[in-house]
């Protein structure tokens, strides 16, 4: 029988009630949007392990910039947007930065964005923001997406162009709202994107943040969510596909605070070209007062040539017995030859059976996506990053 959980061969480890402690405990960390609460980065701590940070030094500097990322996209009634101050920001109630680069971009950017949907407002159709890059200096954003109390809405940022940018994304979402959050990286090579994004989860909310990261020199998203009640409900969906020199880090953190929540976490990658890297970080911390809770994260990578290196590390933090699930599980490796030669055997050339066996891999978590706004951008940037195969 084949396993359709693991259809490819790859190196597999997964966990049920199992624990991996990390070498630090993740709520440990430092939370403020006070820029000096944070050291500069050195490339040995433990949230810094897998980056280039001397190539990423200028974010560390908490110095001024001009420069912005154009803003273009028409907002559909029932969604407004204005121009609001930090501090009013933080009376929201949006989470803290937890790096550097993320208080830096809360502290520098011009004006927080505040995008609004009213209690009760059902938004038909995906709302389209693109925030292009214009040029190499550093800039940084803050974004705060607030959905009202059974409101729901689906909002994609679009990232093309050349850029240096910094940001901060804070959603707080009401209870019982539910709220798809798109982050779309299709940036020029030479682009370094470092990004934060926390979400609030209300009461019986659903969220869904979805990352999708094509395009850039250097792109780092950490994605953070916390519950501000019982029976929230979050799902975290990553699809990246790293070419020769790309090196693209995504980090989720789930912090179960509160009792009756569920998370699931589910990214997968590709990697072809010399020194194209991949890491994934995921980490899930089981609070004592998380009664009756349910986890799950899975994180899989397809080395398609020699030279790219994926590193994949999901920690569980467990602090109460009284769960209802909770595990994790991390995959990479190569083709299996065997399933290759199937397709082969029925008179499909191999660099054709090779790009199918890679959008059969993909499948799975864009079937998860359901924004019909971004399949044809996203299929069509999957065909051309295929188109590059050095298979």
């Amino acid at each position: 029988m084949t396993d359709t959980t693991n259809p490819l061969g790859l190196d597999e480890h997964s966990h049920g009630a199992d624990v991996h402690v990390p070498d630090s405990k993740r709520d440990a960390r430092t939370r403020s949007f006070d820029v000096s609460d944070f050291p500069v980065p050195n490339g040995r701590e433990e949230e810094w392990r897998f980056s280039p940070v001397r190539k990423l030094s200028d974010f560390f500097t908490d110095a001024a910039s001009e420069a912005k990322l154009t803003t273009t996209g028409d907002l559909p009634e029932g969604i407004s947007v204005e121009e609001i101050s930090l501090e009013a920001a933080q009376e929201l109630g949006i989470l803290e930065p937890e790096d550097r680069p993320a208080a830096v971009a809360a502290n520098r950017a011009a004006t927080v964005t505040h995008y609004s949907v009213p209690a009760g407002t059902e938004i038909d159709g995906a709302v389209i923001i693109h925030a292009d890059g214009t040029g190499n200096d550093i800039s940084h954003g803050h974004v705060v997406v607030s959905i009202g109390a059974n409101a729901k809405a689906t909002i994609v940022v679009e990232h093309e162009g050349l850029a240096r940018y910094s940001e901060l994304v804070s959603l707080v979402i009401g209870d019982g709202a539910n709220v798809t959050f798109v982050s779309l990286q299709l940036w020029d090579d030479e682009t370094q994107h470092l990004g934060q994004h926390d979400a609030i989860v209300g009461k019986d909310a659903k969220f869904k943040h979805i990352v999708i990261s094509l395009g850039g020199d250097i792109v780092r998203l950490n994605t953070n969510v916390r519950y501000s009640a019982a029976g929230g409900e979050a799902e975290l969906l990553g699809l990246y596909f790293a070419d020769a020199g790309q090196h693209f880090e995504h980090r989720t953190y789930i912090d179960h605070n509160t009792p009756k929540a569920t998370s699931n976490v589910h990214y997968k990658g590709a990697l072809q070209g010399k020194d194209a890297r991949s890491v994934w970080i995921g980490d899930v911390l089981i609070r004592p007062e998380a009664l009756d809770i349910d986890t799950y994260e899975l994180n899989r990578n397809l080395i398609l040539s020699d030279g790219a290196r994926a590193d994949s590390v999901p920690n569980l933090e467990i602090e109460t017995g009284d769960i209802a699930g909770a595990g994790h599980a991390s995959s990479t490796g190569r083709f299996d030859e065997e399933h290759l030669f199937y397709l082969m055997s029925r008179g499909i050339p191999e660099d054709v059976a090779r790009q199918l066996v890679v959008r059969g891999f993909f499948n799975e978590v864009i079937q998860k996506i359901q924004v019909p706004e971004i399949e044809e951008v996203l299929n069509e940037r999957i065909e051309e990053e295929l188109s590059r195969s050095v298979l």
